[in-house]
Order: C-alpha cells, then structure tokens, then sequence
C-alpha cells in the first residue's frame, strides 16, 4: 500500500460552517489548524490567484509545526497557466514560496493546471517544455482538461520527466479528459471535480462573464454518492502497486461536499477502518457515524 494523502482544494470557505467548521467560533478558532486535525494534505488554490508573502507562509508553517505527515500542494499562478505571461520576478517569488515549504518538510508538489482551451498543439508543447525546466527541481503534478493530451507520446514524455499526470473526474462534455488512472511517475494524483454537468454546461456557455462567487462555484456543487467513490476507489486500487504516493484532492468544494466525500474516501483506502470525523459533519450526515470513531 503506497503512502495516502487525501484533502481538498482550499480550506477557507464560508459555505462550510454547520458542514465541517462548527458555525460558532471563538476568537482564537482557526481553519487551518481545525482542518489539519482531518486531513493530512491540502492543495492550495489562493497562489492560483496571488503570490503568499513572508507572513502568510509563516502562518501555515506554525498551524502545522507538529504534524509531520501534514503536506501542501501549491496550485501554479495563472499568469503562467493561463495567461502565459510571467517574468522573472514572479518565477523567483513563486519558488521562494515553494522552497520555503520545502526546507521544512512540508511541500508535496506543485499543480500546474492547464485551462480547456489549451490542447495538444506543437506551440503548446514548446511552452509546456519551457515551463517544466522553471520549476524542474520540483515534484509536479501536470493537469491537463484537454482529451487531446490523452495519448502515448504524452504519457510516455511525462514518465521520461518523472511527471505526474493528474488523472480527473468531471463531466464529460466537448473534447473533456476522461476519469483513467495514469501511472506516469511515482505518484499518483486523483482531481475529482464533481458530476455537475447542467451547471458544467451552463458556466461553458457564460464563459466570460463577470459572476458572483456562487455563480463561479455552481459547477463544482456536487456531492459523491457511496457507490461512485466506491467505483474510484476500485479503479484508482488498480495502479497502486505501481507508485509509491496516492494523492486524492476533492474539489467539490460548494456546501462542504469536497470535505464530506474527502473523508468518506479516507474511510475507504484505510480499508474500512474507522476515522475521526468533525462532531459539525456528524450532525450534517448522521449517516457518516457508522464510519466515525467513538
């Protein structure tokens, strides 16, 4: 059995106080340190949008001092996933966050997620190239939305790299990547996105458009039923004697689902064995007792 992290994508959300957070908190009551006590991996999607600084890093660094196996993914900056435009300042800023995790045991890797639009063409191939040898010293985790880069030569230049290529589940629509576990280097990384395809097709079509934060989400609202995180799980147990590292990110986040399936998945690779579960899901999903310590 490989090493297993399983956690969500981002920790700081509103929507779920009375699902995971307790909806009174003292003054004192921090996110991150409650969500560590669950959960020993987390991917971080706020440097998608702006670079850390000094105290922000400290910050999470001294939240989780003492759990050794507690481990963060950084999600690459879009000026160099989607806009493709990065200087080298920004390079610098985004490795002096990422060795600073690093130096004190506490970076799993860097997600550098490419955006539908950006298929299999041989200019993309030369920024991908390009891209990888800036942050080379680094375990990457590559995701791609484009079933264009479903092919042998991909899998095959990815392994060449020690490259993990994410394997994903979302609704299938267009020229979407399929859900097929792929080994291509010694970890592997499961993305799951929800099976929202209304609202999937729904954000495609307004693509563009100015929207609230709720209407942002709306594609990600969707909560596994038991027996599709049983069909993951199968699927996924299928390549686990090829690498060393399981990684298993839920980003479902509307309403808390990513946390709810995220532990009922631990559940799950712990071979059913029983695990803590926050006393605010308990109340939420009553039926998660039967899986809950104590």
């Amino acid at each position: 059995m490989p090493e297993v992290f399983v956690g969500t994508a981002g920790w700081s959300y509103d929507d779920w106080k009375e699902v995971f957070y307790p909806s009174a908190q003292s003054k004192s009551f921090d996110w991150l340190t409650y969500y560590s006590q669950y959960f020993n991996v987390v991917e971080v999607n706020s440097t998608y949008y702006t670079y850390p600084n000094r105290k922000v890093i400290e910050g999470w660094l001294r939240k989780t001092e003492e759990l050794a196996d507690f481990r963060f993914i950084i999600k690459l900056n879009q000026d160099f996933t989607h806009k493709k435009i990065y200087s080298e300042e920004e390079i610098l800023s985004f490795r002096w966050l990422l060795d600073t995790l690093n130096k004190n045991n506490r970076l799993a890797g860097i997600l550098i997620q490419f955006p539908y639009s950006f298929n299999e063409t041989t200019i993309h191939l030369e920024y991908l190239g390009n891209l990888l040898e800036v942050f080379e010293q680094y375990e990457i985790f590559l995701e791609f939305r484009h079933n264009s880069w479903q092919k042998n030569e991909i899998e095959e230049f990815a392994k060449e790299k020690g490259i993990a290529i994410c394997t994903i589940d979302q609704p299938i629509l267009g020229a979407a990547v399929s859900f097929e576990p792929i080994v291509t280097s010694e970890s592997y990384y499961l993305r799951l996105h929800g099976r929202n395809k209304s609202e999937w097709k729904n954000s495609i079509r307004s693509f563009g458009t100015d929207k609230t934060y709720s209407e942002q989400s709306a594609r990600y609202d969707y909560l596994y039923s038991p027996a599709e995180l049983i069909e993951i799980e199968m699927k996924s147990r299928e390549i686990f004697d090829r690498v060393k590292k399981v990684f298993v990110i839920f980003n479902n986040h509307p309403n808390g689902g990513a946390t709810v399936n995220a532990l009922q998945f631990l559940h799950l690779l712990k071979n059913r064995t029983k695990i803590a579960i926050p006393p605010t899901t308990l109340k939420a999903y009553p039926r998660l007792k039967k899986i809950a310590i104590g």
